[in-house]
């Protein structure tokens, strides 16, 4: 399989000449192993039951391998966790160490926390720029430098393309397949979660069909603010032996710690310039492919307009999940970028915004996204408030569109195709 590049790539490119030791933290699929693999000489796949058993009889076996070393899945022996915090206070040489993990150590784990020695990267699923169907002419870093860059390009992408993307998934080993073979590794991968990888995090589920149905619910709940009370009732309709709340709290609580929930959370202002926010998170699987399939959507139900989702939010199904993929689109450049990505929307939710990309000094691009083609003054109407709202606060202020052109339009807001949007 031909490696694509990633975002991620870039960050290690920069962070790993000058750093002794990097942690790569996502879900399993999304490529962690492949990136850190083409930077490093020596390597320990704890996946392999004879390795972690090697290891787990001498952890300081990584420091006899040869440099740098790869420490796939290091969350299974997290002894070896410790040995690279010490290597690293000892010789902070940089170079040193690339670790993978698709879950945090279970609770009770004797792992240092690696703070001053162990920096931490989340990689989540390929972008739509990542994935190489346009080349993207409109970069996050330039819209966050504040001189409101000009936008220009063109996208040959459709919607029925970004319906193929949403469905194709961002894992790189799933969205080669045909839809049939698929589908069913994506079937595969949430049994799997559920079947093995959920106990193997210390929660025995005593009914997983009970916890995949509040997947499925989740699922329903994407791109909305759902109270987690709701999608509980959504996942058990009718039925008078509901899981108690606590235990669906566990499954959330699990489900993060395997980097499968990805929610974009509330934005709170530091200059206090904006009152009565709502601070509940959006909700979001690590893949939109994930969201569909669970929700059991098509390539035609989507194209109908089918399906609805939780939550205060209006809008179809397709919506949502064109939401949640720009937002893994919007998430992984402004990582790199070195800002963070939340949401707005006002308790009484008379205003809201769907992305709020935000710098260290508190300054913001504003993004909204638009399951169409063309962008009217009504569509920017929350950005035109968050305008007036913050002044000089807001650097840009952009929509992201199906649509075939980049431009500015005479207000200055950005209109971007997400095919676009890059690094």
């Amino acid at each position: 399989m031909t490696y694509l590049l990633r975002v991620l790539d870039d960050e290690l490119d920069a962070l790993f000449p000058q750093l002794a030791a990097i942690s790569l933290d996502g879900p399993k699929g999304v490529g962690k192993t492949a990136t850190a693999a083409r930077r490093c000489l020596g390597l320990f796949q704890l996946d392999s039951a004879a390795r972690r058993e090697t290891l787990l009889a001498d952890p300081e076996l990584i420091l006899r391998s040869p440099s740098p070393v790869l420490i796939d899945e290091w969350q299974l022996v997290p002894e070896v966790w410790d040995v690279v915090r010490r290597q690293v206070d000892r010789d902070p040489t940089p170079g040193q160490f690339l670790l993978t993990g698709s879950a945090t150590v279970r609770p009770g784990s004797a792992a240092h926390s690696g703070a001053g020695r162990i920096v931490r990267l989340r990689m989540r699923p390929m972008t739509v720029a990542e994935r190489g169907g346009v080349e993207p002419t409109v970069s996050l870093r330039a819209l966050l430098g504040g001189k409101r860059p000009p936008v220009a390009g063109d996208s040959a992408f459709t919607l029925e393309d970004y319906v193929e993307e949403i469905l194709a998934s961002g894992f790189p080993g799933i969205r080669g397949l045909g839809d049939r073979a698929r589908r069913a590794q994506l079937d595969g991968y949430l049994r799997s979660v559920v079947d093995r990888d959920v106990p193997d995090q210390g929660l025995a589920v005593r009914r997983p069909e009970a916890l995949l149905a509040w997947l499925r619910a989740y699922a329903g709940a994407t791109a909305t603010t759902a109270s987690y009370a709701r999608i509980l009732d959504a996942a058990t309709p009718g039925d008078s032996d509901k899981p108690a709340k606590t235990t669906a709290i566990a499954y959330r609580d699990v489900l993060a710690q395997l980097w499968l929930l990805d929610p974009v959370p509330g934005w709170a202002p530091t200059r206090n310039v904006l009152t009565r926010l709502q601070q509940a998170p959006k909700h979001h699987l690590a893949d939109p492919a994930l969201a569909a399939r669970l929700v059991g959507a098509s390539h035609d139900s989507l194209m109908a307009g089918d399906g609805t989702t939780l939550g205060p939010q209006d809008g179809t199904m397709l919506g949502h999940l064109f939401e949640s993929l720009a937002a893994l689109s919007v998430r992984v450049p402004a990582q790199a970028a070195e800002a963070t990505v939340g949401h707005l929307r006002t308790g009484n939710g008379d205003h809201e915004v769907d992305l709020v990309v935000v710098r260290d000094d508190g300054k913001v691009v504003a993004i909204e996204v638009k399951l169409a083609a063309t962008v009217n003054d009504r569509d920017v109407r929350h950005l035109r408030w968050l305008a007036d709202t913050l002044g000089d606060d807001l650097l840009d202020a952009i929509v992201l569109t199906t649509g075939p052109t980049a431009y500015r339009r005479r207000d200055g807001i950005a209109v971007v195709p997400l095919a676009l949007l890059g690094s």
